[in-house]
């Protein structure tokens, strides 16, 4: 059990990640631990996908004289295109939140619930 846990630990770290930000999701109130809840979340995707990526004995994408296993580079170019929106995703989330809390005083959600449908 210990081997495989220790050959595997990237697939355990992603499943801590989204067992956190899913958690974080669900039970939390406030909207501003939700919104961090969701960027720890979408940190053990993008781990996902890169673990997906890896290639043993893999070499960068350069074709030299040889050759060999390439690794291929559209996954990381995907996740760091998720990565810029998921930055432009939370300032948006954050900037809501602001103006949230400017208008109605408060950032739990059953609260402004309450508050709307009053």
């Amino acid at each position: 059990m210990f081997e495989l846990l220790n050959s595997h630990y990237n697939y355990f770290a992603v499943m801590l990640l989204l067992g956190i930000g899913l958690y974080m999701l669900i039970e939390s109130r406030n909207l501003v631990k939700k919104v961090i809840g969701m960027n720890i979340f979408q940190t053990g995707i993008f781990l996902f996908f890169i673990t997906l990526a890896f290639r043993a004995g893999g070499n960068p994408p350069i074709i030299k004289d040889g050759g060999g296993p390439y690794v291929s580079p559209l996954p990381h170019v995907l996740i760091l295109t998720a990565i810029v929106v998921g930055v432009s995703l939370t300032a948006v989330a954050l900037a809501l939140i602001i103006r949230i809390y400017a208008e109605y005083g408060t950032l739990d959600e059953d609260k402004l619930k309450q508050l709307y449908y009053d």
